[in-house]
């Protein structure tokens, strides 16, 4: 191959990579062979540098009916059906064009759903940027971003008929080269109808069905296995352009096809397009696979081999279906018009044989691809430089600062203010079935209509604590998803996770990563709620600067009462709020929102969660909640109890009067574990009764009624303070 250095560099491969290939094939590769090696291999689609520290993930449980491996997971929810879900990555396609890199992003976690058989019901979304309060060029083009995502994640999901009903947003310098876009979707399946990506059964055949391939997405998992620099820009084409009608169409005839019992598996043609999906599902049966390329139905001329195997254009699928069954089947996409071609057959060979205008172009071994892609230990600085060059914050500064201010700023900012103007443009009612939808604080709940029963979903990750304390907030980010259920009276079940982390060419985000995974793994495992898919995205940096480590969790859990679900709005006047805490909880200012905003730094010691008080604090709220002992209840997060108390009294439109002077630390500092709850006096001692024997203990905190917000030192009307958590966030977007 001339010029070989170059091809390889162009491919992300490096000269050990190609020795590796020579190997496998016995010979050198033609440019098709080493197209599809590179996107195989590459980070994006081999996991090879984080392969060694994703095993050990808690993946059993009773509960569990699918875990890593395939499209999606799969938890058992009752009455025989089950609960599909994943989160993914879009980031790098959405830095680069934010309304279609989100769009996509939202049809293929959706498209990773319903091939496992299911309706999809629920979308979340994890989305971060760079400050968008500043008044610069940079504030000015991550409000840009913003608006791009949300319109994307909008737009594909309310065209798509499901709603999106929750996430979690937020703002800091070091996504300034890189946002993230992580997607959530869920959908409902019958235990005895799952199908699975795999391709067996030598003659069976294999059909492309959906949208034609075109030159669009042409190398996006290579190009989202690199760093962003100044030339960044240059990779537009490699964007993908999503078309949320025809993927409806293609979920419907796909359900169709389901009922119909007319295939033996089904693939997402995802990152790597035809490539991945027809070496894994031909990998996962030890299966071979002959496929003639210029039978693929095509939407630009003079396309060539490569380019079809390495397209993402979106809205495709892989069948192998049953021999004999054709007919039936290209009767099925012809009624949803949508293009639907026989191009290849399943066999006994173990290799991938590609032709073009019958000749062979292309010949792999498929199990060597897999099992011989590099697998890396690349270096870890067991003690990174980073955290010991970041000042350390003046406490005594910070607490000195007047309560009534800071409350007011930070009220104002972007982490705390509602996020109406977001989600007001996402479908949040379509199929009917939401019962607590975004913005209401905590976990978003849906009816499941087919048992009766509801399911809560929640997704978290605080980035400021995963960079002082990666393995800590790893751990902090699975309990807050878990207490956001338990919040709404169910129990979490199980997770999906969203890994975003910095280059893996840097020894200290290596460090990061190997640490969140390890604080994954013992979170899971103290809570059980096994991990039953995932995502990894690195290389999250730009021009040598990356993003804060930010492994994104979000939990899916049974609420058995529908009837029953716990509002987080406190309503009535007369209540009491507690704060339901560990005794001997220790709040802190590292990592907290007020030091971020108002301390020199906000590097300073974390407070450090007890997993098995959080684990008794769920039991004892599902308990309260099943014995009707408390009105509602909110979890103490970013900012604090003052903040939470407020957010909570401003959603129910209610005063409140503290009982005594809280301090500086008592309002604005931070820990895990620690809830408030709206109770009836008289119901105080039977609560109680559910906390012997534990380290959990009630602390009055307030009376609610009134017009005023009286927190300590802080008073505020109601009224003024409704104006600027629902009006404060629209502004700052909107802001020239």
């Amino acid at each position: 191959m001339e010029n070989l250095p170059q091809v390889l560099a162009q491919h992300k491969l490096t000269q050990e990579d190609y020795n590796k290939i020579l190997n496998i094939l016995g010979r050198e590769p033609n440019l098709i062979e080493l197209g599809i090696f590179s996107a195989m291999w590459s980070e994006h689609c081999s996991y090879k540098s984080s392969k060694i520290y994703l095993s050990g993930f808690p993946i059993r449980a009773p509960w569990v009916i699918q875990g890593p491996g395939e499209n999606a997971g799969i938890i058992d929810i009752g009455g025989g059906y089950g609960a599909v879900f994943k989160m993914e990555s879009h980031n790098h396609p959405s830095f680069i064009e934010p309304y279609a890199g989100a769009a996509t992003g939202v049809g293929g976690i959706m498209r990773d759903i319903f091939t496992m058989g299911a309706r999809v019901v629920a979308s979340l979304n994890s989305i971060r940027f760079g400050d968008i309060t500043k008044r610069d060029s940079i504030g000015a083009k991550h409000r840009y971003l913003l608006r791009g995502v949300v319109a994307g994640i909008g737009g594909y999901g309310n065209c798509m008929g499901v709603p999106t009903i929750g996430g979690e947003m937020s703002f800091e310098p070091s996504y300034e080269g890189n946002i993230l876009v992580n997607a959530f979707s869920l959908g409902i399946v019958k235990n005895d109808e799952i199908f699975y990506g795999k391709a067996e059964g030598a003659g069976n055949p294999v059909f492309y069905v959906g949208s034609k391939t075109g030159r669009d997405g042409l190398g996006g998992a290579v190009m989202s296995s690199d760093s962003f620099n100044e030339d960044s820009k240059a990779l537009r084409p490699t964007v993908q352009v999503g078309d949320p009608f025809t993927e409806k169409l293609l979920l419907e005839a796909c359900l169709e096809l389901f009922k119909q019992n007319l295939i033996v598996g089904i693939q997402d043609m995802g990152a790597a397009g035809l490539t991945s999906s027809s070496f894994e599902m031909a990998g996962r049966s030890g299966s071979g696979m002959i496929l003639h390329l210029d039978k693929v139905p095509m939407r630009e001329s003079g396309m060539t081999p490569y380019e079809l195997m390495l397209s993402e254009s979106q809205e495709r699928m892989l069948l192998c279906a049953k021999k004999g069954c054709e007919e039936k089947i290209i009767e099925i996409f012809n009624k949803w018009e949508l293009d639907c071609a026989i191009i290849g057959e399943v066999t006994n060979s173990s290799k991938m044989e590609l032709f073009w205008h019958n000749e062979k172009c292309a010949e792999i071994p498929i199990a060597p691809l897999s099992d011989r892609a590099p697998i890396l230990n690349r270096p870890v600085s067991e003690n990174p430089h980073y955290l010991d060059s970041i000042i350390s914050l003046d406490k005594q500064n910070l607490e000195s600062q007047d309560v009534q201010e800071v409350f007011e700023f930070l009220l104002k900012s972007p982490e705390i203010c509602d996020k109406s103007w977001v989600y007001t443009q996402y479908d949040s009612s379509v199929q009917t079935n939401t019962i607590i939808p975004s913005g209401m604080g905590g976990a978003s709940v849906i009816r499941v209509k087919e048992n009766g029963k509801g399911l809560g979903m929640s997704v978290a990750c605080s980035s400021r604590l995963c960079y002082l304390d990666p393995r800590e907030g790893a751990k902090q980010a699975v309990a807050k998803v878990g207490r956001d259920i338990a919040l709404r009276g169910g129990r979490a079940l199980a997770i999906t996770d969203c890994l975003n982390f910095g280059s893996p060419e840097n020894p200290e985000v290596m460090w990061q990563f190997k640490e969140s995974c390890e604080g994954i793994k013992e979170a899971c495992k103290a809570l059980n709620t096994p991990v039953v898919s995932g995502n990894v995205s690195l290389y999250n940096q730009t021009n040598g600067k990356d993003i804060y480590p930010t492994p994104s969790i979000a939990g899916v859990g049974v609420i058995d009462a529908i009837n029953n679900v716990l509002q987080s709005s406190f309503q009535e006047e007369g209540l009491e709020v507690y704060r339901l805490a560990p005794k001997d909880i220790k709040l802190q200012f590292g990592a907290s929102l007020v030091a971020k905003y108002f301390g020199n730094s906000f590097k300073s010691e974390v407070a450090k969660i007890n997993l098995q008080d959080e684990l008794f604090l769920w039991s004892v709220l599902n308990a309260a909640n099943e014995r009707g002992l408390i009105k509602s209840a909110v979890d103490i997060y970013q900012g604090g109890l003052g903040l939470a108390l407020a957010k909570a009294c401003i959603r129910g439109n209610v005063g409140v009067q503290s009982i005594e002077n809280l301090t500086f630390s008592e309002l604005f500092g931070e820990a895990s574990t620690q809830v408030l709850i709206a109770i009836e006096s008289q119901k105080i001692c039977a609560f109680r009764d559910l906390l012997e024997n534990s380290n959990l203990a009630l602390t009055k905190v307030a009376i609610l009624g009134g017009e005023t917000l009286h927190i300590g030192k802080i008073s505020m009307p109601l009224q003024y303070a409704r104006n600027i958590f629902y009006q404060q966030f629209q502004k700052i977007v909107e802001a020239l």
